[in-house]
């Protein structure tokens, strides 16, 4: 069996905590700008359904799995399960501020749709490339100091929180593929991996692209004009999708995992030494 690098010690702790209950989300919550609220609310609607994908493919090669690993996926399980649980609410907000987000929802719905008659390891494989997305992700919202600057306190605690656990988490997925795929050669491994990744890859960005322009529209804002200032906030500045880009091609490299890169200090600065250790907003359940 593949050798398992996830950290020996790593705890996976499920913090059930409610965000932002009865609190009127203003439009553009995110320091008071469209074109980054957007992007994060385009992000938030694909959770829901997003995640409990995730579960039903980890869960589907639970069966067998060494004893750390099992308690590590049903950590996973928890935790997502109360990720989309938040993004519901979140998102019902989000709606509440005017958004019409019914047609963004349709099109998650039809692309799960599409997985139905897939071999489930293929599914593990979207999983395993998407959960890298969110562990990355995670990175940049924990790790820059300026990440958040000026945004609703309340909704940035629900981000920072999510963001821990996918940093805490972001090995489950892969190692279950590892388990799941031992009997394969290196090479027929790397070589789905990277052909999933790009894949998704390109559906992934494709969609936050189309969901951005589809709130942006509603704001008033569209044609080349809205365009330009995607790309710009993706790209130029804050440069969200190429901050990313390294992190990214990571995923290709021969001997990659996830826990290569050990941040769990980002969790230990978010739960203790930053100014907001105890988050605002949260409430234990």
């Amino acid at each position: 069996m593949t050798r398992e690098k996830t950290p020996a010690d790593l705890t996976i702790t499920p913090r059930d905590r409610r965000f932002g209950r009865g609190l009127r989300q203003d439009r553009w919550w995110m320091r008071g700008d469209p074109i980054a609220t957007a992007f994060y609310n385009a992000l938030s609607v694909t959770f829901p359904r997003g995640e409990a994908f995730f579960v039903e493919s980890v869960r589907a090669f639970r069966d067998g799995v060494p004893p750390k690993l099992e308690r590590e996926i049903n950590a996973f399980i928890k935790q997502e399960v109360m990720h989309s649980r938040e993004h519901v609410s979140f998102n019902k907000r989000v709606a509440e501020a005017g958004y019409e987000i019914g047609h963004l929802e349709d099109v998650v719905v039809e692309s799960l749709e599409m997985t139905k008659d897939r071999p489930q390891i293929l599914n593990l494989a979207v999983t395993m490339a998407l959960e890298h997305y969110t562990a990355i992700m995670a990175q940049r919202m924990l790790g820059d100091i300026d990440y958040w600057k000026d945004a609703d306190p309340a909704l940035v605690a629900m981000w920072k929180w999510h963001a821990i656990e996918e940093i805490e988490h972001k090995g489950v997925a892969y190692d279950t593929w590892l388990h799941a795929t031992q009997g394969w050669s290196r090479w027929k491994r790397w070589k789905i991996k990277a052909i999933m990744m790009l894949l998704v890859s390109k559906e992934f960005w494709k969609k936050r692209f189309q969901g951005m322009l589809y709130l942006l529209k509603q704001d008033g804002i569209e044609g080349p004009g809205a365009w330009a200032r995607v790309l710009w906030f993706w790209f130029g500045r804050p440069g969200v999708v190429r901050k990313l880009v390294p992190a990214w091609a990571a995923f290709f490299l021969p001997g990659f995992h996830p826990w290569n890169h050990d941040d769990r200090k980002l969790i230990a600065l978010a739960d203790s030494d930053y100014a907001d250790a105890v988050i605002p907003g949260a409430v234990a359940a």
